[in-house]
């Protein structure tokens, strides 16, 4: 009877390691050329990657993917709506191929994915309640003032600037998506918001509201990761599928295809582009920029 059980054990210790190990990594670029699909994890985040009115997958950063994979022989695009914090366990566990939803690279993300070279760069930006009754310019000026309450988009770069200039922890507050922080704020729930300049802007635009202000005269905070580059990313195992996807975002870029998505979703085609070699991931992922 032990003997059986022992080897019940066993077995049983071996059908979850093979289970886990079949839904660890994401296609192979053969896999995923074979079948002309690729799957995307996305946030609801405007305007890098989100889901239109007609619930089809929009934004920069899904736009400057499907012009790459494209240029694989993967012509369709499959988004799959994830949570923030979700999308590197998401890509981890197989349950996409790539993430695009305009990601930061950072050193504790290159730990746990493959990041793409940046397809854009962007700054941060600030909302409050109208009026701006606490005077906010700044993150200092969160952090100066230990009543004002700021929410933030869960897992989002974000809430590691406010800490670093000195935000107490216990001011900061998360929502699953951008929509339920101005939310928050417009219920007074929290009295800012923030999230990268792009984002906030479009979002205060397409609140219309005069519940909310967006703080024009924001002082960008003088810390490591502003502005910050965001880039597509990939199992940590799938360095075939990365690489190739960077030797056509490099043609993309080079041809004025990327400068050209970059302004057709908002953004400036200059001033948020990322040439190709000035920064690479590899000096975001050491932390060097």
């Amino acid at each position: 009877m032990k003997k059986k059980l022992i080897t019940v054990v066993i077995l049983s210790a071996i059908l979850v390691f093979f289970l886990a190990a079949c839904g660890s990594d994401s296609g192979s670029l053969e896999d995923l050329q074979d079948e002309g699909t690729v799957e995307v994890g996305f946030a609801n985040e405007s305007p890098y990657a989100y889901e239109n009115d007609n619930g089809e997958l929009s934004g920069a950063s899904v736009d400057i993917a499907k012009a790459v994979f494209a240029e694989l022989g993967i012509d369709n695009v499959e988004g799959k709506l994830s949570e923030w914090g979700e999308l590197i366990p998401g890509v981890q566990a197989g349950q996409f191929d790539v993430i695009t939803a305009g990601m930061a690279i950072q050193p504790a993300r290159c730990e746990n994915a493959l990041f793409s070279e940046p397809t854009m760069q962007y700054g941060e930006g600030l909302v409050v309640a109208a009026g701006n009754p606490h005077g906010l310019e700044s993150y200092q000026d969160i952090a100066d003032n230990p009543d004002v309450t700021v929410i933030v988009m869960e897992g989002a770069t974000e809430i590691g600037y406010l800490e670093e200039v000195g935000v107490n922890p216990d001011q900061i507050t998360t929502a699953g998506d951008i929509p339920a922080t101005f939310s928050a704020v417009q219920s007074g729930r929290a009295d800012a918001t923030t999230g990268t300049e792009m984002t906030v802007r479009e979002n205060f635009a397409s609140a219309n509201t005069e519940d909310l202000e967006l703080v024009e005269t924001f002082e960008q905070p003088d810390i490591s990761g502003v502005p910050s580059y965001g880039g597509a990313a990939f199992h940590p195992d799938n360095e075939e599928l990365r690489d190739a996807y960077n030797e056509k975002l490099k043609e993309l870029k080079e041809d004025g295809t990327v400068a050209e998505l970059l302004e057709k979703n908002g953004f400036h085609p200059e001033n948020n582009f990322v040439e190709d070699g000035s920064v690479t991931t590899e000096q975001l992922c050491n932390g060097e920029v």
